[in-house]
């Protein structure tokens, strides 16, 4: 007799369908997983074994063959223990035979029978709700799956037992109810900072359009600060939004308990980030920062400092919106569309450019620090700032400045106007300008005759490429949806140029 039980194997955030054959015959005793397991898979041998015996249940004494089919599907972690352990009791008569066949299963077992947690319940959910089948998944996985949908059947027991008295009828398992993550209410706030009046401007500029910042200064003038201060101007996530940033992070097993949040990712990866760990890669290909932080933020702090092959990595990300991770024996594609937000020392010693410093090593310290960064790389990012440092005197004086809540309200309204406007256009999967195609853009941002006469007269002077045009003409839509007007105009454009003049020395340099 074959029981059949179906799982999925994953590829990316998608869950691709694996139908688990399991055989008891006559033969050599022992068990034998086919089917390109990995060495994960392959030990479930020992872990079933060893769940069977603590819930009451002896392996037959006979061979036992378990196909992971598709056979040429190479199959990778620990959540096929599960739905092997469930199709080896179909097949002994532990369980009807038939109950299982409505049914997508996965779980990893521990030794005493219980079902621990796995990654990926609700890429997994949503692939069972397509297939038009139930979920058969762990207890601490099941207010993670149950945001899948609300007609979705799903099964959440905390041991084989529980799950083989259900089926008995001896015990019935409630459905798990979708989890909220309870996240501290206080987000740090722009009041906090004092002066850096200009950076706090184009904090709110990157805000409201979703556009790529760079933040150049010495050290402690408050870019870092200004950096966390951007979570709190940003608007929720939607609904839609909501379920693929957490089935990215369900894969990468980082939804803790199941609990899903409306916050926006904020990811500040260290320097020594490899690039496996920056755009994804390693021996299962899992997402990296740049994925984790998709449709939220992802801050780079002592920009230089990481390695010049790492930082290029992120060039296709930042264009399509997506980091592609191509082996020899598979390709995985994990969704990136994130808002990059850098932060940067002007030279090594970091003082550059001040006045009463003078750099060590002249002007070659800050020429070489900053050539570590590549032209393409600094073309893709369409808000670049100076921000000097703070004298004790700004400290000191009281002022009263804005809080985060009112600068979010601008922000807001500002998106809002985008979001309808991409609509009325036939593009609904676009929220922000800084994801407008380049001829969408040239539509929606056709300046006025001073601002066309303008952007002329800069970019002969000023040479911008091509995507530093179009990135100009984003910047500039942004500026003038902040402030409620339909036509961009000649002040929008040249605010948006003094954005991109700020730092064409880097590229020189680069």
């Amino acid at each position: 007799m074959v029981a059949r039980v179906s799982t999925i194997a994953f590829q990316g955030i998608e869950g691709v369908p694996v139908d688990v054959q399991v055989m008891v015959a006559p033969g050599k005793i022992g068990m034998n997983i086919v089917g390109l397991p990995d060495k994960a898979v392959a030990e479930s041998r020992e872990r079933v074994q060893a769940a069977l015996h603590a819930s009451g249940l002896a392996m037959p004494s006979k061979k036992i063959t378990v196909n992971l089919a598709p056979a040429d599907l190479p199959k990778e972690g620990s959540h096929f223990d599960l739905p092997i352990a469930l199709g080896l009791m179909a097949a002994i008569g532990a369980i009807p035979s038939d109950a299982l066949h409505g049914y997508v299963v996965l779980g990893e077992l521990n030794l005493d029978g219980t079902i621990a947690a796995i990654a990926g319940a609700l890429p997994a959910a949503i692939g069972a709700n397509g297939l038009g089948k139930g979920l058969i998944c762990p207890a601490e996985s099941g207010p993670e799956a149950a945001w899948a949908g609300a007609d979705l059947d799903i099964l959440a027991p905390r041991s084989l037992i529980a799950l083989a008295n259900h089926f008995r009828g001896t015990q019935v398992l409630s459905r798990p109810e979708p989890a909220v993550r309870a996240l501290p209410n206080a987000l740090p706030d722009l009041k906090d900072i004092r002066g850096q009046e200009s950076a706090k401007r184009a904090l709110e500029v990157a805000a409201a359009g979703g556009h790529n910042l760079l933040m150049i200064g010495p050290p402690g003038s408050g870019k870092s600060m200004l950096a966390s201060r951007l979570p709190s101007i940003l608007p929720p996530l939607a609904p839609a939004e909501l379920l693929e940033v957490s089935m990215i992070h369900s894969i990468a097993g980082q939804l803790s308990g199941g609990r899903l949040s409306d916050r926006r990712p904020y990811r500040t990866p260290h320097h020594s980030a490899t690039m496996a760990a920056l755009v994804g890669g390693g021996l299962r290909a899992k997402p990296g920062e740049a994925s984790l932080a998709h449709h939220g933020v992802l801050f780079l702090d002592e920009f230089p400092e990481f390695t010049p092959q790492v930082l290029d990595a992120l060039r296709q990300p930042l264009e399509t919106g997506e980091c592609i991770i191509a082996r020899a024996n598979h390709r995985v594609s994990y969704p990136a569309r994130i808002q990059l937000v850098a932060a940067m020392n002007p030279c090594r010693c970091g003082m550059a450019g001040e006045p009463g410093h003078v750099c060590a090593k002249g002007p070659r310290c800050m020429a070489d620090y900053q050539a570590r960064i590549s032209g393409p790389l600094m073309d893709r990012i369409d808000i670049r700032i100076d921000v000097p440092a703070v004298s004790a005197g700004d400290l000191i004086r009281p002022m009263s400045a804005e809080s985060s809540a009112d600068v979010a309200a601008r922000v807001h309204r500002a998106r809002a106007i985008q979001k309808a406007r991409y609509e009325e256009a036939g593009m609904p999967g676009f929220s922000t300008n800084a994801q407008a195609t380049t001829a969408l853009i040239e539509r929606l941002a056709e300046p006025d005759g001073p601002g066309q006469q303008l952007l002329r007269d800069a970019a002969e002077k000023l040479r911008f490429s091509a995507r530093g045009y179009h990135r100009i003409l984003k910047v500039a839509r942004t500026l003038a949806d902040l402030d409620g007007t339909e036509r961009v105009g000649r002040i929008h454009l040249a605010e948006a140029i003094s954005y991109r003049i700020a730092g064409e020395r880097l590229s020189a340099a680069a």
